[in-house]
């Protein structure tokens, strides 16, 4: 199974030779079951895991991080991620064709690429796969929500205050956070940007840059012609390929790894959890190739067990795990209190105005509205690679949503379901709807994207804070067992991106968990 990736030398050395080994085929085996002995297992390298695993290495704890995907190392010029508008392998998990809105439906050979997508009844999840997680394809928007927005829709009992003057710098720190700077906002590819920004303060409505982990310096170098586009083309939704993004493999994951403790295992899928009669945790786990090929079967056990997966990954395990029996006395609140984080897509086309072709991204300026009886909202700019000027651009739209959606176990698949109405968010919708109208003049032809393809980058909820675990992510009744993501998060993180209150969270469980267990329970 060569492919054109497995030959291509992008950075040369150890790191284009441990890749070209990853991607290549390699014989099939008969799956043995081994099994494995661990002080802590994280499962999930995303903001979540990454960040707990950090704190468990700086503690002295020896800690195994199970990732189901690859690791993408990037560089100046590398061709690492795929191309939106050129389909290939990829780009989705072990799906023989593009699993994203927008992207061709050209067949592919199934490969542990970069995005999964999860059906649901009534909503679908997006989310990624591979050393880092989400934080691989995702744009960048590192948004920190006001204190009352935090307590309306993440926690009351959390002392918001203390977030904000800690564990939400601290994330700003190791991100590396920075907004869009003059000189490249101001270049011709960032003319859907500027018109963004003037018509919605033309309309009344606090406008801002959104902070983003990024170096703009490579932004800078692909506008002179030193780097191949691709922040400056729009086309960073499969990752961004000139590197100069924090993304968490490069940030949280290798200050872990560097402390000496925490190992990283890629292409490790998480089947089922279970706690034995001796109270330690049981983690069955695949070892798979990149077809999804299962090259060994392992039972690892460990005193302590992280879920961070994602929502929809550590929830699926704990309702796998509650219908099957496999860890007994599960709070009865799993599976509940999951919401979408009211995302919304909108595709806009102004008639006698020119975005551009080849949008610059990623989506860097926005405006805020916390004034609708529906809720507060936040308007995003989304530029996608259009190779010509359309007079089409795309915006982002999300606020606040209560967390009514629920997993249900199917034991025939033998797996969890998600249910969502479309009228748990259908007011949001319409606000979110009227703000993009009022900015785009009455003369915009406006589809809502996820009207015709329901689906959400954001899932959130599903182990909720409170009814499922403590503020620090600790199970209730489960001693040793931990949701570290943004599976506790009850459906949306108060108008904003939720990388950022997921990650600081994670800091702030990290800083309780190290200190009242370690030694203690683990």
């Amino acid at each position: 199974m060569d492919t054109a990736l497995s030959r291509r030398t992008f950075l040369g050395g150890a790191t284009a030779a441990a890749l070209a080994l990853t991607l290549t085929a390699v014989p099939r085996a008969r799956a043995s079951v081994t099994e494995e002995r661990h002080r802590a297992v994280v499962v999930g390298s995303g903001f979540g895991g990454a960040i707990t695993a950090l704190h468990l290495g700086r503690a002295g704890v020896s800690t195994l991080v199970l990732e189901r995907g690859i690791r993408w190392p990037t560089g100046p010029n590398a061709e690492t991620f795929p191309h939106m508008l050129q389909p290939d392998r990829r780009m989705s998990w072990l799906s023989p064709v593009p699993v994203m809105t927008g992207t061709p439906p050209v067949p592919t050979d199934p490969f542990t690429g970069l995005i999964e997508r999860i059906r649901g009844n009534g909503m679908d999840i997006l989310c990624g796969a591979g050393v880092g997680g989400s934080s691989l394809p995702y744009h960048g928007m590192t948004l920190q929500p006001d204190g009352d927005r935090f307590a309306e829709s993440v926690s009351s009992s959390i002392d918001y205050d203390r977030l904000d003057a800690d564990h939400y710098r601290r994330v700003a720190r190791t991100l590396r956070l920075a907004t869009i700077p003059d000189d490249v906002l101001g270049h011709e590819r960032y003319r859907s940007s500027r018109q963004f920004l003037d018509r919605a303060g033309a309309e009344g409505f606090e406008t801002f840059r959104v902070p983003m982990p990024i170096d703009w310096d490579y932004a800078r170098r692909e506008l002179t012609g030193e780097l191949k586009p691709s922040y400056t083309t729009g086309d960073v939704i499969y990752g961004v390929n000139n590197g100069g993004k924090f993304s968490v493999d490069v940030t949280y994951l290798a200050q872990a790894e560097a402390t000496g403790r925490v190992r990283v295992e890629p292409l490790h899928r998480v089947n089922d959890i279970e706690r034995a009669a001796d109270g330690t945790w049981i983690t069955h786990v695949d070892r798979i190739h990149t077809d999804g090929t299962v090259l060994e079967r392992k039972r690892i056990v460990s005193d302590a067990l992280f879920l961070g997966g994602g929502s929809a990954g550590t929830t699926r395990l704990l309702m796998k795990a509650h219908g099957k029996g496999l860890i007994p006395d599960l709070p009865d609140a799993v599976g509940t209190g999951w919401g979408n984080n009211g995302d919304r897509v909108f595709s806009v086309t102004t008639p006698m105005l020119s975005p551009g072709a080849f949008q610059g991204g990623p989506a860097c300026v926005g405006m805020r509205d916390h004034t609708d009886p529906a809720g507060a909202l936040m308007i995003v700019t989304g530029p996608v690679p259009f190779p010509a000027d359309l007079g089409t651009t795309s915006v982002i739209g999300l606020g606040v949503v209560r967390g009514l959606g629920r997993w249900h176990y199917d034991p025939a698949r033998d797996d969890a379901v998600l249910n969502w109405d479309q009228a748990y968010d259908r007011d949001l919708t319409r606000a979110i709807e009227t703000r993009i109208r009022r900015i785009a003049g009455p003369a915009a032809v406006m589809i809502d994207v996820n009207a015709v393809d329901v689906n959400t980058f954001h899932p959130l909820g599903g182990a909720p804070m409170g009814t499922v675990c403590d503020d620090a992510g600790r199970v209730h009744g489960q001693r040793g067992l931990y949701v570290v993501d943004g599976a506790r998060i009850p459906g949306s993180t108060g108008a904003c991106n939720p990388s950022m209150t997921i990650a600081a969270l994670a800091e702030f469980g990290g800083d309780d968990i190290v200190a009242r267990d370690v030694d203690a329970v683990f």
